[in-house]
């Protein structure tokens, strides 16, 4: 009798954590930045949101996770999601005592452990504008996954150049 060859486990999908100040809403730059219609009278940053990020996402959501990375917590999902005509995302929790955190103390951004906590094990990429050289150390130590470390300019926000990268990792991780 013969034992049926085991079947190969489906593959991961890798995840993009997104942040939203800096990458998605630019900030810092003096001149002034583009706005888009339907902006929003309550939070006039939002009106700095490119709508055209939302056909992108949508279509790297077919090959990985969007995740919200952001102090934006779940106000990401009712404020900036509808905007990019995006579904309801998960949320990177956020530690409760984020300031008081031995690893912010030790030069790690607050997201650093939570995203490979939440990754757990899972090849990411992470795109923010706050990743320094101590987040790539701690990550690169406490995951064997593939990690795509992307930065973005906060004066100039998320260019297509920042999605061609983000784009090309996660097809070099599914193949």
């Amino acid at each position: 009798m013969t034992t049926p060859a085991a079947s190969p486990s489906p593959p991961r999908r890798p995840l993009l954590f997104l942040d939203v100040d800096g990458p998605l809403i630019p900030f810092g730059r003096p001149e002034g930045y583009p706005t888009y219609p339907g902006g929003d009278t309550a939070n006039p940053l939002l009106a700095r949101l490119n709508p055209a990020y939302g056909p992108r996402f949508t279509a790297l959501a077919r090959d990985c996770d969007l995740v919200w990375a952001t102090t934006w917590m779940h106000d990401a999902n009712e404020c900036v999601a509808p905007r990019l005509g995006l579904p309801e995302l998960p949320v990177l929790p956020c530690p409760e005592e984020r300031a008081e955190d031995e690893a912010e103390r030790n030069g790690l951004h607050w997201k650093t452990p939570a995203l490979v906590a939440y990754a757990a094990g899972r090849p990411f990429a992470w795109l923010d504008d706050e990743i320094s050289d101590p987040d790539r150390a701690w990550i690169t130590a406490h995951t064997r996954a593939p990690v795509l470390f992307h930065r973005v300019d906060p004066r100039e926000g998320l260019t297509e150049a920042d999605l061609g990268v983000v784009e090309g990792w996660v097809r070099s991780t599914i193949a």
